[in-house]
C-alpha cells in the first residue's frame, strides 16, 4: 500500500484521515506543523500528499512547492474549506492531481486516493 503524508492545521482532521486511510492498509503520517511535514517528506519515502491549503505559517501550495523540490514525482491531493479558482489553478499547475472541498466524505476520500495512486 501507499505511504501517505497528511498535513492539516486541525488535528482532528488529520486523525480522521489517518483512521480512514489506515483502515485501507496505507501507512499514514499525520502532521499539523508545516516544517515537520516538509522534514518528513525529505527524509522518508512518500507516495501521496494530502494537504490543506489554509495552514498556520505556510499555505498548502507553498508546502507542495517545497516538497516537489526534493520529490518531484510525489502525487498530491489538496483540501480546502475555501475553494477559489485561483488556488485550484495554482494547485494543478504544481502537479496536484485532485482538489477537494472540505468537509470531505469518507467514500470520496477513499475514491480520490485510489484514483490518484492508480494514475
Amino acid at each position: 500500500m501507499a505511504k501517505i503524508l497528511v498535513l492539516d492545521d486541525v488535528a482532528d482532521a488529520v486523525v480522521l484521515i489517518q483512521k480512514i486511510l489506515g483502515r485501507k492498509g496505507h501507512e499514514v503520517a499525520g502532521f499539523t506543523d508545516e516544517e515537520e511535514a516538509i522534514a518528513h517528506a525529505r527524509s522518508e519515502e512518500v507516495d501521496l500528499l494530502i494537504l490543506d491549503i489554509k495552514l498556520k505559517k505556510l499555505s498548502g501550495i507553498e508546502v507542495l512547492q517545497e516538497i516537489k523540490k526534493t520529490n518531484p514525482a510525489v502525487k498530491a491531493i489538496m483540501l480546502t474549506g475555501y475553494p477559489t479558482l485561483e488556488t485550484a489553478r495554482e494547485a494543478r499547475e504544481l502537479g496536484a492531481q485532485e482538489y477537494c472541498i472540505k468537509p470531505i466524505e469518507k467514500e470520496e476520500l477513499e475514491e480520490k486516493v485510489a484514483q490518484v495512486l492508480a494514475a
